[in-house]
């Protein structure tokens, strides 16, 4: 497990093509620590890959400053010609995301495989 923010453990894979990071939430935050989006996009330039599936299962729900940063990694990586998709999020977090209206530039999937597909069930193609 690394700890790329102070606080934040993340377990780190590399796939084809992707990363794959499970987040698990600090019990304090450190005002002065690296922001985590910046923390994240200097992951995916050490690994060379410019897209990412953030694993959230473990975090019960999103604050608004995680929100934030997501939509900041976002909007570093779509810039740069990639895709973060979000797998796990709990009903709340999604409700989270939508309420924040940043659910249609930060798409949640059920699982890791449902993320690297694509596929949004219930949704049209």
């Amino acid at each position: 497990m690394l700890e790329i923010a102070p606080g934040w453990q993340l377990a780190v894979e590399r796939g084809p093509d992707w990363l794959f990071v499970r987040l698990h939430a600090p019990e304090t935050t450190d005002a002065e620590a690296p922001p985590l989006a910046d923390r994240l996009w200097n992951l995916m330039q050490q690994h060379c890959v410019n897209r990412i599936v953030l694993e959230m299962d473990e975090l019960p729900s999103l604050s608004r400053e995680l929100i934030d940063q997501l939509a900041q990694l976002q909007q570093k990586v779509h810039e740069s010609g990639g895709l973060v998709r979000l797998s796990g999020l709990s009903s709340e977090s999604r409700r989270a995301l939508a309420a924040a209206h940043v659910d249609d530039r930060l798409p949640a999937y059920a699982n890791r495989s449902m993320a690297v597909m694509g596929h949004l069930p219930n949704k049209p193609r």
